[in-house]
């Protein structure tokens, strides 16, 4: 069998053993000095810069406006004004919301905090909003995590008689509102260095400015900064990695009595808290409150001074997050039943009147990467509906809606995520014109999912003070990923499942080498793997402690086929074929020889019963396995095309595979006359006089 690889393209460095030595040399354990100089760092010195976690915090007066947004906060200080922190229910807005209001009220400050509903008026400052909070007495609003767009908001506030000063860190458009003060990173006209702060991050930056002392605050509030920075997924470089690191120390023993309390309702380990501590244990617990509806509890967690109060809380967002656990899983079922049978769409694109608006987003992000497609999820309420949806292999969400936005009410996102807004009685031809852009899209046979993999190693690596030593990249996250590493041919001896049926573990050989692994939420035929099947993996490694006993692990990110041959993805030589442009170079790298066809054909004729079904370059690495022959993934479409014009096969597309079927017919066929084959010789005809017509003796029989 063959697996079917999650990404299409494996890119694998090299490191430059020069490099790795000086790293040896300098104090780095082997595998920590491979990972570095895998990641282009030759010396300490470099080493040191990308690492450091101690990097003094930059002057927050960098940032454009900081000293009008300083000034009208202080104003406010001093005229006992009523100020209104303005967030966002994600977080990192949370985060931002509760650092600084806290600050101003330790400061005397008249403040109030207001984080929009989720699903009652969704992102950002509103029209509603704005006027409660004239009606209470607000005279300035500083916005924390959003307002960077909020050009007609603003002007609502001036109208309303109160200021607003903004604070974001998301990009610019090429108005910006009119406000006391606008705070953001990303300004063209900005000159902070660091543009990859999260919004508590900017939140941070004001209330250390008004107080002065950067240090002081940071000692304060880094649990709060670090929070939000991770869950925001922003790069953890620069400053961002003192922030993360600080603030890690600061949550083992946060002052906090709702941080202590939700660490101790969700089971944290304290003395061991880390990046995934809080992305995957923290960060969806805190999300719950403003998935579900009730965005108050999360703000009161860390506002609150009462242990009492902080562990009822606590309770409270851990069992929210369990009805959202269990919206996502009946929410997730009903899709699936949904979609229709036989292969799956180019797109997925459902609707359902009784979906949760705040959960949707997660299950398309599930289904998206399940079924390696784009996927839009519609709450439907009336006659309108109201949608998230998640990427795919780089399909293009925010240009996609784009396009079909005459049939869209609004729309908004990015590249990889993007929500819109949609009549019912659109939702139809909604779905027929983006199945057919992801049909476009998908359909030219490039791999459209890379994994960057630092280098590839020896089992003999795999040991605990090695993998041990791999700390010293910590704390790893976006920017300063976990290593991943590769290890080639190996020999699946045994496929067990573990966690109920959920994961699957796996017993790997190479030579007198066994080692163990573990592949999270996936099973033998996810990867369509068996016993005695010889892979590579890409893993990132761990250290495994069951009941005192620690062992090495494999934690499997994808596996595919081994090659004893090279195996190019590459098929731009292809596509030039079939969009008539091919030119003499390209022609000569596609064009089969005889001993390319034979071998091709026999693979098939060998394994058609009655039918091969896989996606086109794991049917290139599987018959590159098998023969110890090169071949790219151009040479295999061409050849399939030069047989099924010869009546030899039928080629069909199926999703992101390709069906072939072998066709009866005579038992021997003239591929010369092939018009696939006929236009490569063409080509090379143009480039060179002397260019053969055809490989000699291109035949192909249903013996050969």
């Amino acid at each position: 069998m063959c697996a079917k690889v999650k990404y299409g393209i494996w890119n694998v460095q090299e490191p430059e053993m020069s490099a790795v030595n000086a790293l040896v040399q300098a104090g780095y354990a082997p595998l920590a000095a491979m990972v570095l100089a895998s990641r282009g760092l030759t010396d300490r010195e470099q080493a040191h810069k990308y690492l450091a976690c101690d990097e003094p915090l930059l002057d927050p007066f960098l940032m454009t406006d900081m000293d009008k947004a300083v000034r009208r906060v202080r104003q406010a200080l001093d005229r006992g004004e009523t100020i209104a922190v303005f967030g966002d229910y994600d977080v990192d807005g949370i985060t931002a919301t509760c650092l600084l209001t806290d600050f101003l009220r330790r400061r005397g400050a008249s403040c109030v905090s207001y984080i929009p509903g989720r699903l009652e008026e969704g992102y950002g400052l509103n029209d509603i909003a704005l006027r409660q909070l004239a009606a209470q007495g607000v005279r300035l609003v500083v916005t924390v995590d959003c307002g960077i767009t909020a050009v007609s908001e603003a002007r609502l506030c001036r109208e309303l008689g109160m200021d607003l000063v903004i604070t974001d860190h998301h990009e610019c458009k090429d108005t910006l509102p009119q406000a006391a003060a606008v705070v953001d990173p990303h300004r063209p006209d900005g000159g902070y260095p660091h543009k990859n702060l999260s919004g508590v991050g900017v939140a941070f930056k004001l209330a250390a400015a008004i107080h002065g002392d950067q240090s002081r605050i940071l000692e304060d509030y880094a649990d709060l900064v670090c929070l939000g920075t991770v869950a925001d997924v922003m790069p953890l470089q620069t400053e961002n990695r003192t922030f993360v690191t600080r603030g890690l120390q600061s949550l083992s023993h946060t002052r906090r009595p709702g941080l202590a309390a939700l660490m101790a309702e969700s089971g944290c380990d304290t003395a061991h808290l880390s990046v995934s501590s809080i992305g995957f244990t923290l960060a969806p617990r805190i999300n719950a409150a403003g998935r579900m509806g009730q965005i108050d509890l999360a703000v009161e967690l860390f506002l609150t001074q009462d242990p009492q109060r902080a562990s009822q809380l606590a309770r409270q967002l851990c069992e929210l997050n369990r009805q959202r656990q269990a919206v996502e899983s009946e929410i997730y079922q009903q899709a699936l039943s949904m979609l229709p049978q036989g292969q799956p769409p180019e797109a997925i694109v459902l609707a359902d009147e009784s979906w949760h608006q705040g959960v949707v987003g997660i299950v398309a992000s599930r289904i998206a990467e399940e079924f390696a497609c784009p996927a839009f999820l519609i709450c439907l309420d009336g006659d309108h509906g109201k949608a998230s949806s998640r990427s795919h292999g780089g399909f293009n969400l925010f240009a996609s809606l784009t396009a079909l936005s005459p049939l869209l009410e609004s729309y908004g996102g990015h590249e990889l995520a993007a929500g819109f807004t949609i009549s019912r009685e659109n939702i139809p031809e909604f779905r027929r014109q983006m199945c057919a852009l992801a049909a476009g899209y998908f359909n030219d046979d490039v791999p459209r999912t890379a994994l960057d993999i630092d280098c590839s190693i020896p089992p003999e690596l795999m040991t605990i003070p090695n993998i041990a030593s791999l700390s010293v990249l910590e704390p790893c996250g976006n920017g300063c990923p976990k290593p991943v590493f590769m290890m080639k041919n190996l020999t699946i001896e045994r496929v067990s499942m573990v966690g109920g049926g959920r994961h699957m573990r796996l017993r790997l050989r190479q030579g007198r080498h066994c080692l163990g692994a573990i592949c999270f939420s996936a099973t033998a035929e996810t990867f369509s793997i068996q016993p005695g099947d010889v892979v590579d993996a890409a893993f990132t490694p761990q250290i495994n402690e069951f009941r005192g006993d620690r062992t090495v692990q494999m934690n499997i990110i994808d596996i595919r086929p081994s090659c004893s041959a090279p195996c190019s993805p590459a098929c731009s030589g292809y596509h030039a074929l079939r969009e008539d442009r091919l030119t003499a170079a390209l022609a000569s790298q596609l064009l089969p020889d005889r001993a390319t066809l034979a071998m091709i054909w026999r693979y098939l004729a060998a394994a058609a019963a009655p039918s091969v079904r896989e996606s086109p370059l794991c049917l290139c690495r599987k018959i590159v396995r098998q023969t110890s022959k090169p071949l790219s993934l151009g040479q295999l479409l061409t050849a399939l095309d030069i047989f099924r014009d010869a009546g030899l096969l039928q080629v069909q597309r199926q999703h992101k595979d390709i069906l072939i079927h072998l066709t009866p017919g005579p038992g021997k066929a003239d591929l010369n006359k092939s018009q696939t084959m006929l236009r490569l010789t063409r080509a090379l005809h143009s480039g060179r006089e002397d260019a053969p017509e055809a490989p000699p003796n291109a035949t192909a029989t249903k013996e050969s």
